[in-house]
Formats: C-alpha cells, sequence, structure tokens
C-alpha cells in the first residue's frame, strides 16, 4: 500500500514546479500586457498634446513698471475712409498714418492702430481662429502670448476677438524692445477679412478708447 502511495506522490511532487512556472510566466505576460497598453496610452497624449498653437522661441522683454502709452481722455477721433478695403473707422486725430491700399497703420509713439484686409474663404469663429489667425499673428510677431480667442457681436457684425502679448520691434536707435498688449478684432464680409489691431505698452490704459475704434469700425 505505501509504494501504491509514493506512486502517487510522486508525480505530484514533480508537477508542482512545472505548474509554479507556470503561473509565474503567465503572470510576467500578463504585466507585460499591462505594460504595453500604458505605453500606447503615453504616445497618444503626446501625438495630442502636438496640436496646442506655435510657441515662440523669443524670450518676452518685462513690462514697463510705469508704461507710456495711455491715450489722453481728451484725444479727438476722426472718420477715416478706405477705399480700397471698403471699410472706415474712428482713429486718433493726429497719428502719424502709413496706407499702402487696403491697409494702414496709424501710430503714436508706442501707441498704434491697424487695419489689414486679406482674401478669407468663409467667415473666422474662435474655434477656427486659434488654429489659423492666432498661429499667423505668433508667426509674424515677436514673442507672442496668446491670452484668449473669443467671438464677439459688434455694431460693425460679428467678429473674432484675439488678445495677445508681444515683444515690440526694436527701437532702431537704442535697439530697446518694448512688451506691448494687442487686440485684434477680425471681421469678414464677402471673401475678404479686415483685421482691425490696436496695440499700446503693456499695462497702459487704453480700454475705452480700443471699444470706440473697433465699435466705429463699418464694412462699406
Amino acid at each position: 500500500m505505501l509504494e501504491f502511495v509514493d506512486f502517487i506522490q510522486t508525480p505530484m511532487r514533480i508537477l508542482a514546479p512545472i505548474l509554479f512556472i507556470t503561473l509565474v510566466v503567465a503572470c510576467k505576460s500578463r504585466d507585460s500586457g499591462a505594460t504595453a497598453d500604458t505605453t500606447t496610452a503615453s504616445s497618444t497624449t503626446t501625438a495630442t498634446s502636438t496640436e496646442t498653437p506655435i510657441s515662440s522661441t523669443e524670450t518676452a522683454v518685462a513690462s514697463e513698471v510705469n508704461p507710456p502709452g495711455d491715450i489722453p481722455d481728451t484725444q479727438a477721433f476722426i472718420k477715416y475712409t478706405n477705399t480700397a478695403g471698403g471699410y472706415q473707422l474712428e482713429v486718433p486725430e493726429g497719428w502719424a498714418r502709413t496706407e499702402t491700399g487696403g491697409d494702414v497703420n496709424f501710430v503714436d509713439k508706442l501707441d498704434g492702430v491697424g487695419v489689414a484686409v486679406t482674401p478669407a474663404s468663409a467667415p473666422p469663429t474662435a474655434a477656427t481662429a486659434r488654429t489659423n489667425e492666432a498661429k499667423q499673428i505668433q508667426s509674424q510677431s515677436h514673442a507672442v502670448t496668446i491670452n484668449s480667442v473669443s467671438d464677439a457681436n459688434l455694431p460693425g457684425g460679428k467678429a473674432v476677438v484675439i488678445k495677445y502679448k508681444s515683444n515690440s520691434d526694436p527701437n532702431p536707435v537704442t535697439n530697446k524692445r518694448v512688451r506691448l498688449e494687442n487686440v485684434a478684432y477680425i471681421f469678414y464680409k464677402n471673401g475678404r477679412e479686415a483685421t482691425l489691431t490696436v496695440w499700446a505698452p503693456q499695462g497702459a490704459d487704453n480700454a475705452d478708447q480700443w471699444n470706440r475704434m473697433s465699435k466705429s469700425f463699418r464694412w462699406q
């Protein structure tokens, strides 16, 4: 009888280590599969992050402590009409004007207002502007930081408003740059976009004057 029991127990002694090894291998395989899944999820996240707006490679300069650039409350405004661009708006009287076809800039020291007209296939929205116009601003200006992109209803029609900061062009004499605050208002009509941009040193208080100019814009 003892020999028969030994005969049964002997195969069991052999099978036990084999079963243990099999279980260890299975667990490792399962852990390896979990690692593969985690790697895949990480790759997906990385791919999504590349869809963020273009980052500037330039360094933002520090803003002025007491920045110049406040437009006086007593500033007079005049109506400006651009026939080539097909629009009109109110601009500060006495500012230096540079005009090229449908585009125009009015500048006084570090303050400015400008309009640029370009072809467009469809009216912009905040969603499309984040992909198109905002990235274009970042690629064409210095050390741009986009603060917000939003839709707006203005007297001149629906518009997209992009608020951003940038470095100014260097001063031709001192080579100094100034940190600017900018607001771009993008209007659309009949296959054309008019981008009305106002700017001043960061910290200047021109909200009322900027609102006046943006609300005065009209297509002709």
